[in-house]
């Protein structure tokens, strides 16, 4: 049997520069890669890997398009939500929900959105 190791997404965009800036400045990713010619690049941060790219000719041509979200589980939702309230885009402020996880999502410059989570008895742990 297979075993999957790891999800890398890879996120159209037709502005590479500009996504680049997003992640690394709002987010802070680090660029870890990137190919000109190509129209690619690769994004990290802790755990989390990204690819960036310019549709290719054999990929969507009618625009970009994601018909999802991205979840993003974090160590700490409300620190996170403190810095990116007044620096990204809100697609919905930071609650508490009845599956007992606290989360916010904000759009990247993209439009596409971006989830951030942690389950409720992991707040305040000191671990």
């Amino acid at each position: 049997m297979t075993t999957f190791t790891a999800l890398r997404p890879v996120l159209w965009t037709e502005n590479i520069d500009e996504t680049i800036g997003f992640y690394t400045r709002i987010l802070g990713f680090t660029l870890m890669g990137r190919n000109d010619d190509w129209q690619w690049a690769s994004i990290r941060k802790d755990d989390i890997q990204i690819m960036l790219s310019q549709p290719n000719a054999h990929e969507k041509k009618e625009g970009i398009g994601f018909t999802g979200s991205f979840y993003f589980n974090v160590d700490n939702v409300d620190d996170l939500w403190e810095d990116l309230k007044t620096k990204a885009e809100i697609c919905y402020e930071i609650e508490t929900f009845d599956w007992d996880m606290r989360e916010f999502a904000v759009y990247d410059n993209n439009g596409y959105i971006l989830q951030f989570g942690q389950p409720v008895d992991n707040i305040g742990n000191t671990e």
